[in-house]
């Protein structure tokens, strides 16, 4: 595993740092030696050879760091804090992205039922470049139920439109948004993304305390359309 970062730091998430390689690429390491670059890194070009909007990538021959295609534009959240992205499209967007997800076939399993998940889709996931929106940060990616995939992006949403803060209102109109056409969301799957949520290690306990509302506010939006 390479020590030395690359180039000048970009950016930072909960686990992971971004830095400059070029113009043209960017390398994300995962701190703490966590992570699967080789298997997140297949599961992207997989998606990207059906068409869906990720960065490339290229081998880095570390577990840790993966290599991809340095992207320019905002965030779907810096975007809609700017005022150029109107906040109810942005929700819409991601429910396109999931559903456009959600058409992929596995990469691993034969189970036609089983599709490939992001289980992080949420607006600072999203880059807006000049080409439309591609999806970023595959970290967490599995094969599974698509209705998992719709309930995680919905509790993360709701998470922060609880939280009552500055972003609580963009957040509880993107996930209104979101849930605003049928999708597979299920209440089982929403108690999986829910204990998901409540057991990962990035999660404070403040954001773990807030799950409770989360869950009330994605029944309620449920249970009016």
């Amino acid at each position: 595993m390479s020590t030395t970062p690359p180039g000048r730091l970009l950016g930072s998430g909960r686990r992971a740092d971004v830095y400059e390689i070029d113009e043209a690429w960017v390398l994300r390491r995962e701190r703490e030696g966590g992570g699967d670059a080789a298997g997140e890194g297949a599961v992207m070009e997989h998606v990207r050879a059906h068409g869906y909007p990720v960065p490339r990538v290229r081998p880095s021959g570390s577990r840790t760091d993966l290599v991809m295609e340095r992207l320019l534009g905002p965030t779907m959240l810096q975007a809609c804090l700017a005022g150029t992205l109107d906040v109810t499209e942005a929700g819409s967007v991601l429910a396109r992205l999931l559903r456009r997800l959600h058409t992929i076939p596995a990469l691993r399993s034969s189970d036609p039922a089983v599709r490939v998940l992001h289980l992080d889709l949420h607006p600072e996931n999203v880059i807006l470049t000049p080409d439309g929106p591609r999806v970023i940060d595959w970290s967490n990616t599995e094969e599974g139920d698509p209705a998992l995939d719709w309930a995680t992006s919905a509790v993360i949403l709701a998470q922060a439109a609880v939280a009552g803060d500055a972003l609580s209102a963009p957040a509880r109109t993107m996930l209104t948004a979101l849930l605003a056409d049928p999708s597979p969301l299920t209440r089982p799957a929403l108690t999986e993304a829910l204990r998901r949520r409540s057991a990962s290690p990035t999660m404070s306990r403040t954001e773990v305390e807030l799950l409770g509302a989360a869950e009330e506010l994605i029944l309620s939006q449920r249970q009016t359309r």
